[in-house]
């Protein structure tokens, strides 16, 4: 299985200043019947989320696109989390998953690009005073072929995101 750090891979990195205070952005992070209101890029579902949201915990987020599109099956992402700091930071593994999260090949679900077997998330939340927070999304290992896509799929969830907290 290749390595993200042998692979010709890229590194997104996403800030968004908020309009909400910290607590209620961390929440519509967290939990599971708020991820399902943005989880995913425009016009995509977030059917099915399972978590346990602590540090060695799993999740397995469900990902399903609109309805005549080429993604209109559900797409499944897991991992572990690394490490959990409440309201300040979370680091996890991110990878492609079948319905029981289990890792499965990029290739076998016609992924192009050479993927890693594991990419990293780290999301960290800053309280700006004022009712407003910062979110930075850093997620590492996305195959340089893929990045642009992958940049404007996290562009539009967090779209999404910005509304759920409205």
């Amino acid at each position: 299985m290749a390595d993200a750090k042998t692979l010709n891979t890229k590194t997104l990195h996403l800030t968004r200043t908020l309009d909400a205070p910290l607590e209620k952005v961390w929440k519509a992070w967290t939990e599971p019947e708020h991820i399902k209101k943005w989880w995913g890029p425009k016009d995509f579902t977030a059917p099915q989320v399972k978590q346990d949201l602590r540090t060695g915990g799993k999740y397995l987020y469900c990902m399903h696109g609109p309805a005549g599109s080429p993604f209109d099956s559900d797409m499944w992402s897991g991992g572990t989390y690394e490490e959990v700091i409440p309201m300040k930071k979370i680091v996890a593994t991110d990878h492609f998953a079948d319905k029981d999260g289990n890792w499965i090949s990029p290739k076998d679900i016609g992924m192009p690009g050479e993927w890693p077997e594991e990419m990293r998330v780290t999301v960290t939340f800053e309280d700006l005073g004022g009712g407003k927070t910062k979110l930075t999304v850093v997620h590492e290992g996305h195959p340089v072929e893929m990045a642009k896509d992958a940049e404007a799929g996290w562009n539009q969830s967090l779209d999404k995101f910005e509304a759920a907290l409205r």
